[in-house]
């Protein structure tokens, strides 16, 4: 994928939740069709930690009917370093289980920030997250 497209309010969205969760990392998955994204699933941190997240299978299950149902298809999984890097760590890399955009909330001087990764082959590359409203 080239670059993701998402409206305002499905970036306003996971701003909200990564700040509401933090100190621990909050995830979920975008869905839509092809490169736009139409829904954000927000997820719990089956781990509760700060450092790593992983999604409960039963939940991700439920996830993957809903958005199946909705006649959509996953395009991104996101999730927060609250103290790490604004990019993938090499958890994230190693962890890396689908052909999807990995999204990654960061903390900056300004408040949080998100950039989109394809991981693949034990590397990645950056990928355009472009909102419209």
């Amino acid at each position: 994928m080239e670059r993701l497209l998402l409206k305002q309010h499905h970036w306003d969205e996971m701003r909200r939740q990564v700040a509401e969760e933090a100190p621990l990392e909050s995830c979920g998955l975008l869905a839509g069709i092809q490169d736009e994204v139409r829904q954000v699933v927000p997820l719990p941190n089956a781990l509760k930690s700060a450092t790593r997240f992983r999604l409960d299978p039963n939940d991700q299950w439920a996830a993957f009917q809903q958005i199946e149902g909705a006649g959509l298809e996953m395009l991104a999984i996101y999730h927060s370093h609250p103290k790490g890097p604004p990019h993938p760590s090499q958890t994230d890399i190693d962890e890396a289980a689908y052909p999807v955009v990995y999204v990654i909330w960061s903390q900056a001087e300004g408040g949080w920030q998100a950039r989109g990764f394809w991981i693949e082959n034990g590397a990645y590359r950056a990928v355009p997250l472009e909102t419209t409203l």
